[in-house]
């Protein structure tokens, strides 16, 4: 199942089309996706048993074919969590120590923008990086890592744009702030349950950028069960010390290839076009714009 946010209400939408939840279940379900999240085995048995009028304008070809019709798939989430440095390879690119223990910070959550949001360029110093993101659906605390799948609702793209002169302006850097500038938080371009995927463990992960229409050129190109810290892993460390609520969003990290672990650095220039991809899960494509 995949839940996406069109013209802010809450879409199911797959390859032979789409419907407006709250509509088509007649108000059973609500018209929000931050609403309907905590939700999705409600809706799924829902839908498997009702014969729906699809309507072929919100396929997820045609939507991944017009990412602008999307908004974020959540819009307001008690909580967003980040993981730094949690593919090791990263840690080499960056000269940052690969940590025993999750490193965590936040980006607040006026940063959460569709998958076809503009970025603004607000220095010269912007950066990219590719993230799986996990979508919290059912709340707890102490969660053990074998229960963590569970909890889970399903994975979406993300994008951790980051401000790098301003992350590091101050000792100890200030992550959160410098990640959470407007639309520094693109995610999309739905949520996907779990079930449609066949090893959620294990995604192909990648980022690319282009201008004036040209190739694309790679930027990242990794896979999940590269993390340091696995999704089980996080949630259990997580809920350890913080009640894990419906809605919340886990950043897990970026894998290698980042415009700060470039010798000499690179970043985001007005013009290029990111694109990050994550098997199964679809695509972001976001321009670069003057501020």
């Amino acid at each position: 199942m995949r839940l996406a946010n069109i013209d802010d209400r809450a879409h199911l939408v797959t390859d032979r089309g789409g419907v407006d939840l709250a509509t088509a279940s007649a108000g059973r379900f609500g018209p929000s996706v931050d609403d309907v999240i905590g939700h999705l085995t409600d809706v799924a048995s829902w839908f498997d048993g009702t014969d729906l009028d699809l309507n072929a304008d919100l396929s997820t070809g045609a939507l991944l074919a017009d990412l602008s019709r999307l908004g974020p798939p959540l819009t307001c989430p008690p909580q967003i969590f980040a993981i730094g440095v949690n593919y090791a390879s990263h840690g080499d690119e960056t000269g940052i120590a690969v940590p025993t223990t999750p490193m965590v910070f936040t980006k607040f959550a006026s940063s959460l923008a569709g998958p076809a949001a503009k970025i603004p360029i607000i220095t010269d110093t912007v950066d990219w990086e590719v993230e799986l993101v996990a979508v919290v659906g059912t709340a707890g605390r102490n969660i053990a890592a074998e229960r963590a799948w569970d909890h889970i609702a399903g994975f979406c793209i993300g994008q951790d744009i980051s401000e790098r002169a301003l992350q590091m302006a101050t000792l100890p850097p200030q992550f959160s702030l410098a990640k959470s500038a407007r639309n520094f938080a693109p995610i999309g371009p739905w949520i996907t349950s779990l079930d449609e995927l066949v090893h959620p463990e294990d995604l192909a992960i990648s980022c690319t950028s282009s201008r004036d229409g040209g190739a694309p050129e790679t930027l990242q190109d990794s896979r999940t069960c590269h993390m340091v810290f696995d999704l089980p892993a996080l949630v259990a460390h997580l809920s350890t010390y913080v009640e894990l609520r419906v809605g919340d969003l886990i950043f897990t990290g970026t894998p290698e290839g980042v415009g700060f672990g470039c010798d000499p650095p690179r970043y985001l220039k007005v013009g290029t076009t990111l694109t990050s991809t994550i098997e199964g899960l679809g695509r972001l494509s976001n321009e670069c714009v003057a501020p």
